[in-house]
């Protein structure tokens, strides 16, 4: 028997791109809305009340008021807002977060969907402060760059619609200048941290995809870890992952020289090679796993300087938002955890 699915939002970015996750699924039923009725509160009650899951897309007041129409206790709920993600009664909807966190949301009723940065800065931030490589008030900050699509209709329009009052054909953009983005409090508190990170986002002229770093200072952090400590932690706390890949660590073995340049000069540490290919990245495409649901975490280091880099590297639609939505909904419905995904 299929389980009927209701997804509130679905005409936005993220709606859209779960609904077509699902639509082809046997083992699903989605309840819609004609266009008439998607704005009439009865119809939509009805909606939220008849399905086994409910998937919000919705702004943050919309959302809440949506979960206030729920009355029927058997409905179970994936909120991919922000209104809930650091909520008391909300499981936090990043099943590789601690290693029980995959039970927690299969047995939850409301479970929060994670931000897109917020996925990636917490999958390289979190174990290595449960291992108390990191200390919990240790100065951190995150950058990096996402396609215009996280930014929903308004940054699509921004990038694409030359008839939008904001369109622009900027290349690359900083933004959330005040400091206060909505994905901060989850980063904080999701991955122990006394105090949020400095975040310094920017956004492509791509459509999706996404490149999130987080640089270390090593010398400056209690027990003066290097490289390779960092990476034993990270490839630990995501061993067995379906799609969360650390990449291997090791040296570039297609160019002695520059191995021999590095015994000389002691100048440049070992890299993490990119699973899958022969050498060790040079550079990384923030499209690189466009349209997939995986994500992949780098460790780049400099054990002279004492410095780290890491990436993270996903689909800002893909495991930042709608497939990481559909991993949630397979786990509550007690279905194969990667149903449906790529």
């Amino acid at each position: 028997m299929a389980h009927n699915i209701f997804i509130d939002g679905a005409a936005g970015t993220t709606g859209l791109e779960i609904r077509q996750r699902l639509a082809e699924r046997d083992d699903l039923a989605l309840i819609e809305l004609a266009d008439h009725e998607r704005k009439d509160s009865a119809a939509r009650a009805r909606a939220l009340n008849d399905a086994d899951l409910v998937v919000l897309c919705l702004p943050d007041d919309a959302a809440r008021q949506a979960v206030a129409l729920i009355e029927n206790p058997a409905v179970r709920v994936i909120d991919a807002s922000t209104a809930h993600r650091t909520a008391p009664g909300w499981t936090y909807g990043f099943a590789e977060l601690e290693a029980d966190q995959r039970e927690k949301i299969a047995a939850s009723k409301r479970v929060s969907n994670p931000g897109c940065w917020a996925t990636a800065f917490i999958a390289l931030v979190r174990p290595l402060v449960r291992a108390g490589v990191i200390p919990p008030d240790f100065p951190l900050s995150t950058s990096g760059v996402s396609g215009y699509s996280g930014g929903g209709k308004s940054m699509i329009a921004e990038f694409e619609n030359t008839q939008a009052p904001n369109y622009t054909q900027t290349v690359l953009r900083n933004y959330a200048l005040t400091l206060s983005h909505k994905h901060m409090p989850e980063m904080q508190v999701h991955t122990g941290l006394a105090h949020p990170p400095v975040f310094a986002p920017c956004v492509g002229r791509f459509y999706r995809g996404m490149l999130v770093e987080v640089p270390l200072a090593l010398w400056a952090m209690p027990g003066k870890p290097v490289t390779l400590d960092i990476h034993k932690v990270l490839a630990e706390a995501y061993r067995g992952a379906t799609l969360v890949e650390v990449a291997n660590f090791g040296l570039l073995p297609d160019r002695p020289s520059l191995e021999k340049l590095v015994a000389q000069m002691s100048d440049v540490q070992p890299l993490v090679g990119f699973a899958g290919l022969d050498t060790a990245p040079s550079a990384l495409d923030a499209e690189a796993l466009k349209g997939t649901n995986a994500m992949k975490l780098f460790v780049f280091g400099n054990d002279k300087y004492g410095q780290v880099r890491l990436v993270a590297l996903l689909d800002n639609l893909g495991k930042g938002a709608g497939g990481a939505a559909v991993q949630n909904l397979n786990l509550m419905l007690g279905l194969p955890e990667t149903t449906g995904l790529l």
